[in-house]
């Protein structure tokens, strides 16, 4: 059931649009294409010339999408700030402008927000397949892009291991958990680890926004890099969640997980709020005061 002022892409992209005009010092581009062509919006805040930036994510899972309505109030209190020669957190964001980039990605899996919010449209070309693969026309809990992947199970993380559990619990392809048919198989998450690789020598950090508990996990299959031992003891008391090893599904697959094994950098996966995903979009204003610090934080950090 789809909750009132819920972003889907048409609404994500209108407003972005509308940014980028009030905002000369806003930088709006594409990372990629999803699975049905959708564009996924990928903003730059920072100045080109500055030599270390991080990386937020948000909406791998199409229940999410309340941690795109959290990145769009920090991209907007960030540009006002700018504006005005202001502060927050006790942070110059001139100087912040100068030295540092932040690159975001507000909707990484446009078209399963798009599924859980409006449904299926008759010119789909897989809408048979998808309808097979949901078992019905109610895709209120749907979480996976187009063609049934779980987007944050898709990275090169111990992706044979995660294969073996599919396997024993007869996980396919569908709303959730599927890993896909090899690492980086959708283009959704082959475009953004492309955009890491490419950038892999300035980029500090990551943090992934997903929903809900108010977890931070910051190692993966106990691998954790030297700098997230100090950082995430940091992060915690800034906002107030917990610290917490991933279990059981959730090792495996992960954009930390792949960030974390592939280059030995600090990346923090933030499970935002609490209760039944999708959360309240009410709940959006309460959820970036508890992380609002911390993302502007983070990027001087390092």
């Amino acid at each position: 059931m789809r909750l009132e002022n819920e972003l889907d892409y048409t609404t994500l992209s209108e407003k972005l649009n509308e940014l980028a005009k009030r905002y000369e010092n806003i930088s709006f581009s594409y990372l990629g294409a999803s699975v049905l062509g959708k564009s996924i919006p990928l903003i730059t805040l920072g100045d080109r010339s500055a030599t270390k930036s991080v990386l937020y994510v948000s909406t791998h899972h199409a229940s999410e999408n309340i941690c795109t309505s959290v990145l769009l109030k920090f991209i907007e209190e960030y540009l006002n700030a700018y504006m005005r020669f202001g502060q927050i957190c006790q942070i110059n964001l001139r100087y912040l402008f100068k030295m540092r980039k932040i690159y975001i990605i507000p909707m990484l899996n446009p078209d399963g927000v798009d599924y859980r919010l409006n449904g299926l449209d008759d010119k789909n070309p897989l809408k048979d397949r998808i309808l097979a693969y949901n078992g019905s026309d109610d895709f209120s809990k749907w979480n996976a892009n187009a063609r049934g992947v779980d987007l944050n199970h898709n990275y090169d993380a111990y992706f044979n291991e995660y294969k073996e559990l599919e396997r024993e619990r007869e996980i396919m392809p569908g709303p959730t958990k599927y890993s896909g048919e090899y690492p980086e198989s959708e283009p959704e998450v082959m475009a953004l680890c492309n955009f890491i690789r490419y950038n892999s020598d300035e980029l500090d950090g990551i943090i992934t926004l997903h929903s809900q508990g108010e977890e931070i996990y910051f190692s993966s299959n106990g691998q954790i890099p030297e700098r997230s031992k100090h950082l995430s003891k940091i992060i915690s008391r800034m906002t107030g969640y917990k610290l917490s090893t991933p279990q059981d599904t959730a090792s495996y697959g992960g954009l930390s997980d792949w960030f974390i094994k592939e280059f030995n950098k600090p990346s923090f996966t933030i499970e935002c709020g609490k209760g039944i995903n999708p959360l309240p979009i009410s709940e959006t204003t309460s959820i970036y005061a508890k992380l609002r610090e911390l993302l502007f934080t983070f990027p001087i950090l390092f």
